[in-house]
């Protein structure tokens, strides 16, 4: 935040043109001690900020001034890596940002036979943090397994175990349905996971005895996957973009396991 008077713009106008709210209501938002810049409430109305350094928060729920930045849920369908251009020639992220003028990026992987919830945005600095593994954001799944899972099983899941690159648990783990039909039959797991080591969920439901048949990633920190169709995408609501930016901006991020990587489920 500038202390010059003649420098920056005044806040009011700043979030007008990002869409917060009008003028009129965004002076009685900073009146009311709504508004913080770089962690600091502001009450004056001649308040000036740099819109590209200054860090603005209504209400706790951080907001992004800069209008260029695009925020893009994906629901990655199967057989499509995560890359904007695969080197093996498989389908890649491409086919679903090309009607976008920005370049679009993905923010950490989810393997090819896995389904689901994937960012794509061009804030390079966001997408760094999010996908870092020691910021630890949870993620949660929906795994189709084969067999019959106990309360043994989810009890083991949460409890933890050693994998060959260190200890792994579940923060949460709950089954959701079993099928007895058909011979040794399968289960529906939900898992919900901060940890980003290489296909973490595929691998934990393989030591337990129980491989994914299908995997969904449900849920990527506030973001929920809701009713969005495989291989469809929209941009995220200002509610949504919020709560990511609240989240990315953080300033404690979670305890680094050992082994961990970028995520690719």
């Amino acid at each position: 935040m500038t202390d010059e008077a003649p420098e920056g713009v005044r806040l009011q106008k700043a979030l007008a043109n990002a869409g917060v709210a009008s003028r009129r209501v965004i002076e009685q938002y900073i009146v009311e001690g709504r508004i913080r810049v770089n962690g600091r409430t502001v009450t004056e109305l001649g308040t000036r900020i740099d819109p590209e350094h200054d860090l603005i928060d209504v209400d706790g729920t951080a907001v992004q001034l800069d209008v260029s930045k695009r925020y893009v849920m994906l629901n990655k369908p199967t057989g499509v890596v995560s890359s904007m251009k695969d080197e093996k020639g498989r389908p890649d992220l491409r086919r679903f940002t090309k009607d976008y003028d920005e370049r679009l990026y993905n923010v950490g992987r989810l393997d090819a036979e896995t389904s689901g919830l994937l960012v794509l945005t061009n804030d390079g600095e966001l997408a760094h943090v999010l996908a870092h593994p020691s910021f630890g954001v949870t993620k949660v799944y929906i795994a189709k397994v084969q067999g019959v899972v106990t309360p043994q099983t989810i009890a083991k899941l949460t409890k933890g175990f050693d994998l060959e690159d260190g200890f792994i648990k579940a923060d949460k783990a709950r089954l959701l349905d079993t099928s007895r039909g058909g011979g040794a039959g399968h289960s529906i797991v939900e898992l919900t996971l901060h940890s980003g080591r290489n296909r973490i969920v595929r691998r934990m439901m393989a030591e337990v005895g129980h491989p994914v048949v299908d995997l969904v990633r449900r849920q990527f920190g506030p973001l929920h996957l809701g009713t969005l169709p495989a291989g469809k995408s929209r941009e995220l609501t200002k509610i949504e973009l919020g709560a990511l930016l609240t989240l990315s901006r953080e300033e404690t991020p979670a305890d680094q396991a050992p082994g961990d990587v970028q995520e690719k489920q």
